[in-house]
């Protein structure tokens, strides 16, 4: 418990020197590596807001059984968080313990932010759901391509914004999807910082899909058509005008009669 309370009282020292924040990119399922340049470390700990991690083997041992087993330290001070989940996204304080050229122990600290982008495609008058509503999130934010700002669809202080949504088993729930639906979900901690950025469109029918597909790969009759009677009309009259001429040879001097 005491070493929690100075570990606290330092990063509540360390916000304010004004550290540089490391954005990680995190993919579901995935890998996020916390790069560290230190050597020679002795030992790490990585504190989030609601856990702290220690990393003096190379299994990080957390407070989280979430994250107990998916968190591994990795070269001299580097961390790894393997399988990432959604509620992995947040921020992350390091700090190192190492020794210095005149063999001294010191400590510094590393701060990221590890989010995460998806995409998700939806039918029109289907039901949208969004995998967003995180401990840490303080608000989700919806973006459209003509709107001049966000607009808040959800907040910790003040709910649903909208009589189409509903919450479950932590999703944002969006009934009777509609154009007006798709655009970019943001999702923010209390500091202003996203979490989750989703890319939301509409799909189109299958069947309409299969029936465009044809279409472009059946070609078009209508084009020969324009091209078969010229040549058609064309021919008839060189016939024409060949039968003619072999009458009048037949009737030389017939200028004003018909053979």
């Amino acid at each position: 418990m005491f070493k929690h309370l100075n570990l606290l009282l330092l990063l509540s020292l360390f916000n304010h020197s004004g550290s540089i924040t490391r954005s990680v990119k995190g993919i579901k399922g995935g890998d996020a590596t916390l790069s560290c340049e230190f050597k020679d470390t002795h030992y790490l700990d990585l504190s989030r807001l609601t856990s702290i991690l220690s990393c003096q083997n190379e299994e990080c041992e957390s407070e989280s059984e979430s994250q107990n087993g998916r968190v591994f330290k990795t070269g001299s001070c580097a961390v790894i968080i393997k399988n990432l989940r959604l509620s992995d996204a947040g921020k992350y304080i390091l700090t190192v313990y190492y020794t210095n050229t005149q063999a001294e122990v010191k400590r510094q600290i590393r701060t990221y932010r590890l989010h995460f982008h998806d995409e998700v495609s939806v039918k029109k008058g289907e039901e949208l759901k969004l995998d967003v509503l995180l401990p840490n999130a303080n608000k989700v934010v919806h973006w459209t391509r003509r709107s001049t700002g966000p607009k808040e669809d959800w907040s910790r202080s003040h709910g649903l914004r909208s009589d189409r949504m509903s919450i479950r088993d932590r999703n944002l729930i969006i009934s009777n999807f509609t154009a007006r639906d798709t655009g970019t979900y943001e999702v923010l901690d209390t500091e202003g910082e996203i979490l989750i950025m989703v890319t939301v469109t509409e799909s189109e029918d299958k069947r309409n899909l299969m029936n465009d597909d044809k279409q472009q790969r059946t070609p078009s009759l209508l084009p020969e058509a324009y091209w078969i009677v010229p040549v058609e009309l064309l021919v008839f009259l060189v016939i024409l005008v060949a039968l003619k001429g072999k009458r009048m040879h037949r009737c030389p001097g017939a200028q004003l009669h018909v053979c």
